[in-house]
């Protein structure tokens, strides 16, 4: 692992992790080539990043077809250049498009989607300061 990945472990453990509004979380590369860290059992498949890139690529298309992560479907609630949203239930997915990375919380269903959604989008304004 290298001391870049040992960075963005430290942002999932303590920044997304630590907030407590989120049950899985990882941040991936810029490109959406590849896992750059993660929490335990929260694997994202080559597809599913593939799909990401296409989501942020055509927004009316993730509105319309939803996104896949961690092997589990969401309605999008918002998609933009920036920003994607899911929700499967009272589940929620954010994903958040930051400078140098991109990066996913998952929440349950105790958690409000607006809540984890700020957490992560300030996470991101932070990390897009430097």
């Amino acid at each position: 692992m290298g001391a870049h990945s040992a960075v963005w472990q430290g942002y999932v453990d303590s920044s997304l992790m630590g907030s407590g509004q989120f049950d899985k979380a990882a941040i991936l590369s810029h490109d959406l080539s590849d896992t750059e860290a993660k929490s335990p059992k929260f694997e994202i498949s080559a597809q599913e990043l593939q799909g990401l890139a296409a989501a942020y690529a055509d927004s009316a298309a993730a509105m319309a077809n939803g996104i896949i992560v961690g092997g589990e479907k969401f309605v999008a609630i918002r998609a933009d250049d920036r920003s994607l949203y899911g929700k499967k239930g009272k589940e929620g997915i954010i994903v958040v498009k930051a400078k140098s990375c991109v990066m996913v919380a998952h929440h349950g269903e105790d958690v409000q989607t607006t809540n984890a959604a700020t957490v992560v989008e300030n996470l991101v304004d932070y990390i897009n300061k430097y």
